[in-house]
């Protein structure tokens, strides 16, 4: 499973994402789109979204903290 998460510096949900993540053992890739423009414009292409948090898990993508979403996408309960 690939998780990649588009985050910035500032973004209090992309905290909550990433401990979230890391709370249930989930490896992720995270993006910083304030310090990597190309990766930015990835973020915007693969969602239409300019706001973060957006979670990409095996190319489908969850925008924001959709906890109920991103738990069916890693299979947790």
């Amino acid at each position: 499973m690939k998780v990649k998460v588009f985050s910035t510096n500032w973004c209090p949900y992309c905290t909550i994402v990433k401990d979230f993540l890391k709370e249930n053992n989930i490896e992720f890739t995270e993006v910083n789109i304030g310090e990597d423009k190309a990766a930015a414009a990835e973020m915007m292409i693969k969602s239409g979204q300019q706001g973060v948090p957006v979670i990409e898990v095996d190319n489908k993508i969850v925008i924001g903290f959709d906890k109920e979403k991103l738990k069916k996408l890693l299979n947790l309960k």
